[in-house]
């Protein structure tokens, strides 16, 4: 089966996010208050897998190898378990 899986890379808590105090900068200037800004990426992955924790592994490697530095990255995994990607 194919597992929709959503992985949300940021930032951890204390790195710089460059691009997200940038835009709220630009959201100050277009008299937007906000308290903060973060920027996530957002990758859509489909995984043919025997099952929903097969899937997630699989997205496990992908960020551990990958999508994050764990360095300065923390993310989060979301499978579909309804399968079949959209």
């Amino acid at each position: 089966m194919v597992y929709p899986v959503h992985v949300a890379v940021s930032f951890k808590p204390g790195v710089l996010d460059a691009e997200g105090k940038n835009v709220q900068k630009s959201l100050e200037l277009l008299g937007i208050a906000t308290q903060s800004v973060k920027s996530v990426k957002t990758f859509v992955l489909s995984i043919d897998a025997d099952s929903t924790e097969a899937a997630t592994a699989v997205a496990e490697e992908a960020c551990r190898r990958l999508l994050a530095n764990p360095v300065v990255h923390d993310y989060t995994i979301t499978v579909d378990a309804s399968g079949e990607a959209r």
